[in-house]
């Protein structure tokens, strides 16, 4: 049993009485929009390591903590250090043990990418025997298909045609694009990640699906080129590796770019133009693929 601490106070003391309940001993902290799930949400996007241009107006900030602790004391050390006055009122309520692997198990349902692929956790049975099925769990590498960005790639791979076909999926994390496009009939799969960690997964993840994934650390060297080419990371990496990516499209190829919000299309676009024409060629809530090919 542990005890949840809940404020709703403003975005600008939010961080500091974060700061402040850790060093009164919380176990945990979460800052959220105080309103969530109504009219007044105010979703944030952006780039790791950059400002949202604004933040919410109102966080709730929570907090978990040992019972045993003399929770009254800690919560008015923590708004006395967080310089919050008066304090903010707050909630308190009871967590449950739980069986958590069960708990976070259950969030995770089988993907339908199309009717032609899914996704499923290794705890479920396929819902289509039949269909391409891509056995992947969450894990600390990016890419389980929930992702907006991840299935626009993904339905894009199922329209390609990909039998006997080299693919470069440049940012490959769990290795899921890689993965799709050998059991969907490529020949050759190159994964590329900056991440061991990732690496490290793409690797498992392919031998849980039986597929011949290769997979390098970013600083090894590109001398050849893929009839497909692939990316789905973020906006700001995408525009400096223009003439890389660019580059690795052989003669008749094309190149796919996802991780870019409806908003930063022209950019991307502007970045490769002299190389490669692209356009939009799919919108998911809010982010977008990009699209294009190199003349043979």
């Amino acid at each position: 049993m542990w005890l949840s601490v809940a404020f709703v106070t403003s975005s600008a003391q939010a961080e500091r009485l974060s700061d402040a309940l850790f060093g009164q001993g919380a176990l945990s902290v979460a800052i959220d929009d105080a309103d969530a799930g109504t009219e007044r949400e105010a979703p944030q996007f952006g780039e790791p390591g950059s400002l949202a241009d604004a933040l919410w107006e109102a966080s709730r900030v929570t907090a978990l903590f040992d019972p045993a602790e003399n929770l009254a004391a800690r919560l008015a050390a923590a708004t006395l250090e967080a310089e919050i006055a008066p304090p903010p009122r707050c909630e308190i309520s009871e967590v449950e043990e739980q069986d958590w692997v069960a708990l976070t198990q259950a969030q995770f349902e089988p993907i339908r990418v199309t009717e032609r692929l899914w996704i499923v956790p290794s705890w479920h049975v396929a819902p289509d025997a039949s269909a391409v099925n891509l056995v992947l769990d969450p894990g600390m590498a990016f890419g389980t298909g929930s992702h907006p960005t991840t299935w626009l790639c993904l339905e894009w791979l199922t329209r390609q045609a990909l039998t006997g076909s080299s693919v470069l999926d440049y940012g490959c994390g769990s290795g899921i694009l890689g993965i799709a496009a050998l059991r969907l009939g490529s020949a050759q799969v190159l994964g590329v990640d900056i991440d061991d960690k990732a690496l490290h997964a793409a690797r498992a993840n392919a031998q849980r699906n039986g597929v011949p994934l290769q997979v390098q650390d970013i600083a090894q060297p590109l001398d050849a080129r893929f009839d497909f080419v692939i990316a789905n990371i973020l906006t700001n990496p995408l525009c400096v590796l223009a003439p890389l990516l660019a580059g690795c499209v052989a003669p008749g190829g094309s190149l796919a770019l996802s991780g870019v919000l409806e908003a930063q299309a022209e950019r991307v676009i502007d970045a490769y133009a002299p190389y490669i024409g692209l356009e939009v060629a799919a919108m998911r809530d809010g982010w977008v693929l990009l699209t294009g090919g190199r003349a043979c």
